[in-house]
């Protein structure tokens, strides 16, 4: 039996088990059927559910300024689950609403972007899927089906194949044209690049401490950029940048 036949032949799991660093090498799952293992996964997949996120509590954990003391970076994360409730807290302190009168007329979010055009899009890398954040309605959007945990990094291995939650931190150039304040450095591709890395920074930096206030393990790392931008199907205007993978310590 050759390498495409047997790929063709196992479940989705376990084709996703056995790749590399390619995301052009997995087989997702849409509507039950074993897709080809060198096809790009569907970006519309009917096995997956919006996620309606519960309410995000405004007390609890840890004071700031002891959060910062115990802010560190900590790789070896284990498989446990976050709850519900966790999970809500940790997107919303990432990059959540909170006020409906921000700067320049449109909602504010928990961290500060260039003439608040709130261009990361932040991508939710779990076991079963990928989702996209949706601020505005607290939910997440499915993206893809399919366990990706293990190709999100450069390398295979690592904490990030067994660790609950991933965040992909995507910059979308487009949205620097819909500020409704159009100062000039949002037409400048290379200040462009300062806004949107301080951005993901000043998001990566509320996980950090979220995670610090809660007892929670938190690592900022580079990510398959090439691979993540076909499987995710994204335009040309979006830019892979970092990853951060969030969980409970090992």
């Amino acid at each position: 039996m050759d390498r495409r036949t047997f790929l063709k032949a196992v479940p989705a799991f376990a084709v996703l088990a056995s790749v590399e660093s390619s995301f052009a090498e997995n087989a997702g799952t849409t509507a039950g059927t074993t897709k080809d293992a060198n096809a790009v996964p569907s970006p519309i997949p009917l096995d997956l559910k919006p996620i309606v996120l519960v309410k995000p509590e405004k007390e609890g954990g840890k004071s700031v300024l002891a959060a910062l003391w115990e802010r560190k970076t900590i790789r070896n994360i284990s498989d446990r689950k976050l709850s519900p409730q966790e999970l809500s807290n940790l997107l919303w302190a990432a990059f959540g609403v909170n006020r409906p009168n921000g700067p320049f007329g449109q909602g504010g979010r928990t961290a500060a972007t260039a003439s608040n055009s709130q261009e990361i899009d932040l991508y939710v890398v779990l076991p079963e899927g990928i989702y996209l954040y949706e601020a505005a309605g607290h939910r997440l959007t499915p993206v893809i089906a399919g366990d990706y945990r293990g190709t999100v990094g450069r390398r295979r291995g690592g904490s990030m194949v067994k660790a609950p939650v991933i965040l992909v931190y995507v910059a979308d150039i487009a949205k620097y044209s819909q500020s409704r304040f159009q100062e000039p450095g949002l037409k400048d591709a290379e200040i462009q690049k300062s806004y949107y890395n301080i951005a993901t920074g000043l998001i990566s930096g509320n996980v950090y401490l979220f995670a610090a206030s809660q007892g929670l393990a938190a690592w900022f790392h580079n990510c398959n950029k090439t691979g993540l931008a076909e499987a995710l199907k994204l335009r040309p205007e979006q830019r892979v940048l970092y990853a951060q993978t969030v969980g409970y310590p090992a």
